[in-house]
């Protein structure tokens, strides 16, 4: 067993490609409860969309708060233009009851939240309570009265400050017990709820400003909307006035499509971060014409039908969205509109046809596969049309033919072999690719990738997408996408913000399983936000300075994969060390990203081949005591990224790296007018 390595850079070489940094994107998509994480909203079925359960007649996540034996609840057609539903609620004058509805609910506070309600009553009643109490031991937490002056439906808006954090509070609103009393009839002693919401103060374009902060320290370079429920979406389901757009099943996913993060909202997303955006197209069940129109609202001036809808909306400047995907694993029987590699392309051409007839500066991306038939097909009947071919990569277990019955640091090791897959699959989709000149022009896209674990089916405790080996896993992956990067020049991560098990982004300690849909949280901290090992992964790579790729040389020991299963790719001896070199723009500076996806510790020596460096390099390093670490909502920084200042001397010694630890080692060379030579 070999613990040395030699790392050897040549920093004469240096590649004539720049890398993109489009290439540390990630992606938000309307799956199980990400947009329920990301979003500020506490409340969930604000617009009464979901079936009453039982008979009781309220809806969804909403029941009954009264203590009138009488008290009538129903639901009935929403208020004019608004969808959903309204919440009707029938007090007897008899009962000298209060009547309302509640909800469970988690806050933060001290807080102010802005409630909007869109209601009518009856004649008799002047004013409505909103309230929010531990329903521990039923403190209140704060306290609102809403003055009401309509039989109609108005729309009325306050303050309710929460004095303290309660993650097991409940929200109310009714009428108070205390109300005028009438003679039994017409129109007597009803309330009428149609939308009721609470957003804190601090949101940040309707998104939760800790996951807004988070995301920003990711710095993404692009954002991409997409995902398996874009191909049965309707984007103009999703602009104009929140209350007038209409609830939309999530064909994908089951649940309500999140119709208060539209395309003005991730556009007012993306511009907050500063990232370029980058919409999927519905090609499933859409048309040309709908593609096209979605390309007008975004990019049209105010002069055309959706440039002047756009502008309507509140947004008359264009968005000049560039980047523009069709189609998401269209290959996949999980999709709207599932068709073959010749099919899709066919089907494609008049959907790019008639965008870039709105606007010919786009670049068009089309959805591709590791399954290099369904590539040459796509590239041979479109591949003059395309800019970019897009890829997905999950690799999991059942590469391997392991289960959870397989020992542990076999499983790990198969893990740690995932960036075997990418390789692969990068090299069998350049050789597609080059194999015809009219569209060796094409790039890649790696529009969706992650570790993946199976059968994803059955969750025992923590998942495993989450533990230091995951991210191992993914900074591996990423050096084998830089490795590429003449070729690779877009990446998304999957997901940003909890959905399927994937999220870097945490809120709480639920999971929405794959396949199962959202495990209830356990721990009473349902609103820590934090991030996973992969997380801290994504925001090392992307946070360097680094433009060029250089040549590097690693001697080192190997490890195999006992595969249950054969493999396309030989797993005997693989290095234990996995490092991409890089310089920055000026070449003052060398970054090398070293995984050591091993289970021992390896004394790494660094040879700069004769390259004056500076005194003390940067190690920035990602570690923990047992590759099954994880980060939770009780030891949110348990896998961190910490740095410190090596003495260059040591390298040459050779410095120790951790087992299952990701590293970015930054080294400044040194000439005599204070640059790089």
């Amino acid at each position: 067993m070999n613990n040395k390595a030699t790392i050897s850079v040549n920093y004469n070489s240096v590649s004539k490609h720049t890398i993109n940094p489009y290439l540390f994107g990630h992606f938000v998509e309307d799956i199980r409860d990400h947009m329920e994480a990301m979003l500020a909203f506490p409340l969930k079925d604000m617009d009464f969309e979901s079936e009453a359960e039982g008979s009781s007649g309220v809806s969804g996540s909403w029941y009954a708060y009264t203590n009138g034996r009488n008290t009538k609840y129903a639901l009935e057609a929403s208020a004019p233009k608004h969808s959903g539903r309204a919440q009707r609620i029938r007090i007897l004058s008899d009962d000298e009851a209060y009547a309302g509805i509640a909800q469970r609910i988690a806050l933060k506070g001290p807080k102010n939240y802005s409630v909007k309600l869109v209601i009518r009553t009856s004649i008799e009643f002047k004013y409505v309570i909103v309230e929010a109490v531990d329903r521990s031991n039923q403190e209140r937490l704060g306290l609102e009265r809403i003055e009401v002056n309509s039989h109609n439906w108005r729309e009325y808006e306050a303050v309710l400050s929460v004095s303290r954090d309660c993650a097991d509070a409940e929200f109310r609103v009714y009428v108070p017990s205390e109300h005028p009393r009438w003679r039994d009839s017409v129109s007597t002693g009803m309330l009428w709820i149609d939308h009721v919401s609470l957003l804190p103060e601090d949101h940040i374009g309707m998104v939760k400003r800790e996951v807004v902060e988070m995301t920003r320290d990711l710095n993404a370079g692009m954002m991409r909307l997409a995902g398996n429920y874009i191909s049965a979406y309707h984007f103009e389901h999703g602009i104009g006035p929140v209350l007038e757009r209409p609830v939309m099943f999530n064909e994908a996913w089951g649940g309500w499509t999140s119709k208060y993060f539209g395309t003005d909202e991730f556009i007012a997303f993306c511009r907050e971060l500063k990232v370029e955006p980058l919409i999927c197209v519905n090609d499933g069940s859409g048309t040309p014409e709908e593609a096209a129109a979605w390309v007008e609202y975004c990019n049209g001036g105010t002069d055309t039908p959706m440039g002047a809808q756009r502008a309507a909306n509140g947004h008359p400047e264009p968005y000049n969205v560039k980047y523009w995907e069709i189609g998401n694993e269209v290959w996949g029987a999980w999709q709207v509109g599932s068709v073959t590699g010749e099919q899709f392309a066919r089907r494609m051409l008049p959907i790019i046809k008639a965008m870039k007839e709105i606007d010919p500066s786009i670049v068009i991306l089309a959805c591709g596969h590791t399954d290099q038939e369904w590539n040459r097909a796509v590239l041979d009947i479109a591949g003059e049309h395309i800019d970019y071919l897009t890829l997905h990569l999950y690799h999991g277990y059942n590469r391997f033919g392991m289960d959870r019955n397989t020992p542990e640091d076999e499983r790990y090791k198969a893990m740690a072999a995932f960036s075997e897959w990418t390789r692969l699959n990068l090299e069998e989709t350049r050789e597609q690719i080059f194999a015809n000149l009219k569209h060796c022009h094409v790039k890649l896209a790696i529009t969706e990738y992650n570790t993946m674990y199976y059968p994803n089916n059955i969750r025992r405790g923590l998942p495993d997408e989450h533990t230091l080996g995951a991210a191992v896993a993914n900074a591996a992956n990423l050096n084998e996408m830089l490795r590429a990067s003449d070729l690779v020049q877009i990446g998304s991560f999957s997901d940003l913000v909890n959905g399927w098990l994937g999220g870097c982004i945490r809120v709480g300690d639920y999971y929405a399983d794959q396949y199962c849909g959202k495990v209830p949280g356990w721990s009473g901290h349902p609103l820590k936000v934090y991030g996973t090992p992969t997380y801290e992964v994504m925001k090392l790579y992307a946070g360097r300075d680094i433009s060029h790729m250089l040549p590097v040389n690693v001697e080192c020991g190997t490890f195999a994969v006992q595969s249950n299963k054969p493999a396309p790719i030989d797993l005997d001896a693989l290095p234990d060390l996995d490092v991409a070199a890089c310089t920055n723009k000026d070449r003052s500076t060398i970054t090398l990203f070293i995984v050591n996806r091993s289970l021992q510790e390896v004394s790494t020596a660094l040879d700069l081949g004769g390259l004056q460096a500076g005194q003390d390099t940067v190690l920035y390093e990602i570690t923990g005591e047992s590759e099954w670490d994880i980060n939770s909502v009780f030891a949110p920084d348990c896998i961190s990224c910490k740095s410190s200042s090596i003495p260059y001397e040591a390298w040459k010694a050779g410095y120790p790296l951790r087992p299952a630890s990701v590293y970015a080692l930054e080294i400044r060379t040194k000439s005599l007018s204070g640059g790089a030579r």
